[in-house]
């Protein structure tokens, strides 16, 4: 379909459109202490919520990380705060997507090298640079039934949620471009 029937569609039957379910942000440091809680107040200054810790699920011994140790931070943003993080964060990466940025299910997920480069953040010598990366989960209305716990069903063919139609929604409500 082109990008006008899907629009049509859209219009017609307001269940198919997509929308942003959740936005998850990773910042992992690799080593628990000082570094960690740096990286909890970055994510905490850039997202208003507060991350919880990620534990090592194992050890490895070049790296001087034990199984169960946290080293990593992560926040998820639903509903208005997560496009209003995503509105903030996209001018990083140009509003540029690549096309295999995007799964099967129109789920996509970009890297940020700095967080510095983020609009209204300012560097400070004593927390350092940090890298994170954004993954950002894509539903349709109506997927509920099949996550629910009572009378879980199977979603029908037609109303599962395609890389093509995900595409076209970022590009309407972001402003993004595809590469």
């Amino acid at each position: 379909m082109s990008e006008d029937e899907i629009h049509k569609v859209w219009a017609e039957k307001p269940m198919l459109k997509p929308r942003i379910e959740k936005v998850v942000v990773n910042l992992c440091v690799g080593k628990s202490g000082e570094p960690l809680e740096k990286a909890v107040s970055v994510l905490k200054e850039l997202t208003e919520q507060t991350p919880c810790k990620r534990k090592a699920k194992q050890s490895i011994r070049d790296f001087n990380v034990r199984k169960g140790e946290p080293i990593a931070c992560m926040v998820t943003l639903r509903k208005q705060k997560a496009v209003d993080f995503l509105s903030k964060v996209l001018p990083v990466v140009d509003k540029k997507i690549s096309k295999s940025s995007f799964d099967e299910h129109g789920n996509f997920s970009f890297g940020i090298k700095e967080h510095i480069e983020i609009q209204g953040v300012r560097y400070d010598p004593d927390v350092g640079i940090f890298g994170m990366d954004v993954c950002v989960s894509m539903i349709r209305p109506g997927y509920r039934v099949k996550n629910r716990r009572k009378r879980s069903t199977k979603l029908g063919s037609k109303h599962v949620l395609t890389p093509e139609e995900s595409m076209l929604f970022i590009k309407d409500t972001l402003g993004v471009e595809m590469v």
